[in-house]
């Protein structure tokens, strides 16, 4: 399978999600504020997968350090989010033979910060156009995308999304699909963000795994 798409879903989905590095007060209208806090890094850290939340044996990984240099821009799209202030973030990034995993966990400063990013970077139909012209961009020549679309994903939290990239992958004249689900959802102050990428066949089981995993990442929400 490939990590590739892995990793541009990634990058765009923090795009989507707020998650961009701090710079000062004269930064374009993309750019939001980083003001770390202890409770709010150790509530972010809570809030991502662990390997007991995988059932089965064979991952490797862990928690990493956040990718706070990732934005999402498009031709006439680009939230404002300097009006933003991100208070915790934490990532974790899981491995398996033919599989892969991402969670990324974020604290912004107060509940109605969280409404107002979701309202210009998830529900803004120009959102989802941006995020698929990402993941193609991030193919390489032997990948193509094949479909991008929403997901019926049930109402977990207060803000529940979900949105499935399917991929033909070609490798010595053989070829093979690959999905690559992305996930977000958000209470309180926190916004949760999960990637998974796997064989297209197991289609109907990494749906599952998508709601049971967003299940345990709400449970564990502090702020």
């Amino acid at each position: 399978m490939t990590r590739a798409a892995l990793a541009m879903l990634t990058a765009a989905a923090l795009g989507l999600v707020a998650a961009t590095a701090a710079e000062p007060a004269s930064a374009p209208p993309s750019k939001e504020q980083i003001r770390f806090t202890v409770a709010d890094q150790a509530a972010a850290r809570a809030a991502v997968v662990r390997l007991g939340d995988l059932g089965s044996s064979g991952w490797k990984g862990g928690r990493v350090k956040p990718d706070l240099t990732s934005g999402m821009a498009c031709p006439g799209y680009r939230p404002k989010q300097s009006d933003l202030v991100l208070t915790g973030a934490a990532e974790a990034s899981w491995q398996r033979t033919g599989l892969d995993l991402r969670s990324v966990a974020q604290v912004l400063k107060t509940r109605a910060m969280v409404a107002r990013d979701w309202q210009r970077t998830v529900t803004d139909p120009r959102a989802v156009a941006c995020l698929r012209g990402a993941v193609t961009k991030g193919l390489t020549s032997s990948e193509r995308l094949v479909s991008f679309r929403k997901l019926a994903f049930p109402r977990l939290a207060t803000y529940a999304i979900a949105y499935r990239a399917l991929i033909d992958v070609s490798a010595q004249g053989a070829h093979a699909r690959v999905l690559a689900d992305l996930v977000l959802v958000g209470r309180g102050r926190t916004e949760l963000t999960l990637m998974i990428a796997a064989p297209a066949g197991a289609g109907a089981t990494i749906a599952a795994a998508d709601v049971r995993l967003a299940r345990t990442l709400l449970a564990r929400v502090r702020a």
